[in-house]
């Protein structure tokens, strides 16, 4: 697949909006056929621009109150290797999201937990324990607001 054209974008948007759309409802909305609509969801899907649809579960419906974003220093990069500490960071079921960036710190986590003292049970026990960890920094998520990515 090339570059998406106009209307692999008008789906992309509307997908983005709704993830559970059938193809039928897509191209209703975009004025394509249902069979249409859904050959160019195989061929987004085939060239990796679409993923396979996962379930986005609101940790504080199911009492995980508190979310924690957490800059990661490495003590010593070459004692460790980036692949462990991924590794045994991913195991660890409060840690949402594992990201490798580039900047003051090496890795930025986000954790939830049920609230305060729960996430200082977590970052004490499993996080400060982790292999290779140096310098953690936490910040407190106090609210968020979702905005339109790139394509709304």
């Amino acid at each position: 697949m090339s570059d998406p054209d106009a209307t692999d974008w008008e789906i992309l948007r509307e997908l983005q909006r709704d993830g559970t759309l059938t193809a039928s409802e897509i191209g209703r909305r975009i004025g394509l056929s249902q069979p249409a609509t859904w050959r160019r969801i195989v061929d987004l899907r085939k060239a990796g621009i679409l993923h396979p649809q996962r379930l986005r579960i609101d940790p504080e419906k199911i009492g995980f109150g508190v979310t924690v974003f957490l800059g990661v220093k490495l003590a010593t990069k070459g004692r460790v290797s980036l692949e462990d500490f991924e590794r045994a960071v991913a195991a660890i079921p409060e840690v949402q999201t594992v990201e490798h960036v580039l900047g003051l710190y090496d890795y930025r986590l986000r954790v939830v937990a049920r609230d305060l003292p729960d996430f200082e049970r977590v970052l004490r026990r499993r996080i400060m324990t982790l292999p290779g960890i140096g310098n953690v920094e936490a910040n407190v998520l106090l609210s968020e607001e979702r905005r339109p990515g790139p394509l709304g």
